[in-house]
């Protein structure tokens, strides 16, 4: 038993956990970039909120739920067009990032909608009070009260990217899937989808320790 993972290309799995690692990291920084002013529009424009407008929070909110509602395996089927125009191809890390952020954007957006809900509302009117405008009352009272709500949020969008990652696979996007794809599942190597899962658990495993450490150290301030 031992032989036959002594026997494994070790080279190649370990490109293939680079790969992964560029794919989430690639996908996760432009999901942050941009769900975090997707999900702070959303809660703006809701009835009560700062900038209330009723119908343009039910148009954006039905785009953010259509693109949720999507099976990623599809959306990487349906995004290929996009995809090459803007990474100019559909394989590999470059041609996996696009759909996983198109994929990724709308969940973190209403984690981060969610969170600063949960944000006492005696702060906004403290701060409308004082005469703050809408952007200082944002990034000065609501997204530090939010803050370890949306380091949790983030933790878990960066854990569902890792099996995005994964699934983007069948498209030849590259990584761990697509290694488990073609070695452990086209040709029944066992032992490598062994150890792709294995990394992959510990790839989550890690990003859940940090996510519980960074949301611990920004509760106590």
């Amino acid at each position: 038993m031992l032989d036959i993972f002594v026997a494994m290309d070790w080279a190649e799995i370990g490109l293939a956990g680079v790969d992964t690692l560029l794919m989430l990291g690639g996908a996760l920084l432009f999901t942050l970039l941009l769900g975090l002013p997707l999900g702070v529009l959303l809660f703006l424009l809701d009835r009560g909120q700062l900038l209330a407008a009723p119908r343009a929070y039910a148009l954006l909110s039905l785009v953010v739920n259509v693109l949720r509602s999507l099976p990623f395996v599809i959306l990487l089927i349906v995004l290929i067009p996009f995809t090459l125009l803007v990474a100019g191809t559909s394989l590999g890390v470059a041609g996996a990032i696009p759909p996983l952020v198109v994929g990724a954007v709308p969940f973190f957006a209403r984690l981060v909608e969610g969170a600063l809900r949960g944000v006492d509302r005696g702060i906004v009117e403290a701060g409308q009070a004082m005469g703050a405008k809408t952007w200082q009352i944002v990034w000065q009272a609501l997204l530090p009260e939010a803050r370890p709500a949306i380091v949790s949020a983030a933790t878990v969008t960066a854990i569902t990217l890792v099996g995005y990652t994964a699934m983007s696979g069948v498209i030849g996007g590259g990584g761990l899937g697509d290694l488990a794809i073609r070695f452990g599942y086209q040709r029944f190597q066992t032992e490598v989808m062994v150890v792709t899962v294995v990394l992959l658990l510990l790839l989550v495993q890690l990003l859940q320790m940090l996510g519980d450490w960074l949301v611990h150290r920004f509760t106590r301030r």
